[in-house]
């Protein structure tokens, strides 16, 4: 298992006073939980439904003992499979998230531009929701696909929160 590098209580901070009271009633995808910090932070602020992936079985242990640990048994959902293949059966159960929020490791740039490029090709995003990739400054990012375009970034340290939304048709 690689180390684990969970976001920093700093940048998820940030990012959840970024999406504010939208997170309500809201389904969060969490991929590449690690500890399961920012889908915690999600069901804290209201969350409908959390899904949260990890394919370690050591990181998914964590998650489930942070969970138990919250006393949290509802609206919290731990799939143990990689990160395709996850995003792949949820679509299958024609589940709508209004955010997906992704942190592969720093180093496995062809990771994020994979998942990337499959909530691109999928119908797995809500008409106004949004995903977000947790990666390093030192790595460039598609500003456009076929369907999502880059709207925001925010650079904290050496991470960057990059924000896509479905792009309006042309």
């Amino acid at each position: 298992m690689q180390r684990l590098r969970p976001t920093s209580d700093r940048l998820r901070e940030t990012l959840f006073n970024i999406l504010g009271p939208a997170v309500e009633d809201s389904l969060f995808v969490d991929l590449y939980a690690g500890t399961g910090a920012v889908g915690i932070e999600a069901i804290s602020r209201g969350a409908r439904q959390v899904i949260l992936i990890e394919s370690h079985a050591k990181a998914a242990k964590l998650v489930r003992e942070n969970l138990a640990a919250l006393g949290i048994r509802a609206g919290a959902e731990l799939i143990e499979r990689d990160a395709l293949t996850s995003l792949e059966k949820i679509a299958e159960r024609r589940l709508v998230a209004d955010f997906v929020f992704l942190d592969p490791p720093y180093a496995d740039t062809e990771e994020h531009v994979r998942v990337l490029e499959f909530l691109d090709e999928s119908h797995l995003l809500a008409a106004r929701g949004l995903v977000i990739v947790e990666h390093s400054c030192k790595m460039e990012l598609p500003e456009r696909l076929d369907r999502l375009e880059c709207t925001r970034q925010i650079e904290q340290g050496d991470a960057v929160l990059s924000f896509y939304r479905l792009a309006a048709a042309a």
